[in-house]
């Protein structure tokens, strides 16, 4: 990756991670832009997205963002417009390595032999 298609990808994280803080309900699931990847023509950016909660509010929220990517994409636009000429295509995808961890450290925990306490 480029200095600027880096510059551009951290930009796009910091103000989808805003806008999606505002606009998604606050008694739901806690949702985290963990990466933004961008095309070398800057026409694209996925975005890829951690959601901590149970599995159906996991679906309705990435439902919800694909559903209402053109209204992110244009409030992104009143943001950023004066960086860009053209503001990128979006595309959200869930990302799953926060359960993924927490998966190999339950696992991890089961095979480990339990240590003896300390001053026995």
């Amino acid at each position: 990756m480029s200095i600027r298609t880096e510059k551009v990808s951290s930009l796009l994280q910091r103000e989808l991670g805003d806008i999606l803080q505002k606009s998604l309900p606050r008694s739901g699931p806690l949702v985290t832009v963990v990466d933004v990847k961008i095309t070398p023509d800057l026409g694209i950016a996925r975005a890829y997205v951690s959601v901590i909660g149970p599995d159906k509010s996991r679906e309705e929220v990435m439902e919800h963002l694909r559903a209402e990517t053109k209204s992110i994409r244009k409030e992104l636009s009143s943001r950023i417009r004066h960086h860009f000429r053209r503001i990128p295509e979006l595309e959200f995808f869930e990302d799953r390595l926060f359960e993924q961890a927490s998966r190999i450290e339950e696992l991890l925990k089961s095979v480990r032999p339990a240590r003896p306490e300390e001053g026995e």
